[in-house]
């Protein structure tokens, strides 16, 4: 029975995540498997991998060939540079200890790329956030700007297309006698 380590698609539509599972090669994508290995969700940034190392390694071992999306995620966990590793003491190139020491560095290093690059994301998010707050009060400041120099324009637009005041004309008021009083 050849096996093969591949992925199981579940989720909802447009926002899948899988299973990585070893599976019979004849078997449909969806259907029946032999072992659920991990999980994969594309959906995050940096995707979410969980990955049973022991049980990936154990089947690499025994003949299951992934495919070469899981070949990729067992790449980036490092499945397939221990096996590697685990080849070249099977041929003597050097120890067990030297391997482990190998690996672990190579852990540490990749561990080290991966927490940079989600300071780079967040760092990244916050600089675009600043950057987008000041293009909002740059263009809130020029529409303020826009509108008081409109309501100035109208303001001296009515000012000008109101008739001017008459001149007051001052008339000469004439002294009315006042009535004299009879006596009576």
């Amino acid at each position: 029975m050849p096996a093969k380590i591949r992925l199981q698609r579940n989720g909802r539509k447009r926002y899948a995540y899988y299973h990585i599972v070893i599976a019979d090669s004849r078997a449909p994508r969806d259907g029946s498997n032999i072992e659920r290995i991990g999980s994969y969700n594309p959906n995050t940034n940096p995707a979410t991998i969980d990955l049973d190392f022991d049980k990936a390694l154990t089947w690499l071992n025994n003949g299951a060939q992934p495919t070469d999306t899981v070949r990729a995620i067992l790449s980036y966990k490092g499945v397939m540079y221990k096996k590697h590793l685990l080849g070249g003491v099977a041929k003597g190139a050097f120890t067990a200890e030297e391997a482990e020491t190998r690996f672990e560095a190579w852990v540490a290093e990749k561990a080290n790329k991966v927490q940079a690059k989600k300071d780079g994301l967040v760092t990244s998010s916050e600089t675009s956030r600043t950057a987008q707050l000041a293009m909002e009060a740059k263009k809130n400041a020029e529409r303020a700007n826009a509108i008081a120099k409109r309501n100035a324009e109208a303001a001296a637009a009515r000012a000008a297309s109101a008739p001017a005041p008459a001149p007051v004309v001052e008339e000469e008021v004439a002294e009315e006698a006042a009535p004299e009083e009879t006596e009576g």
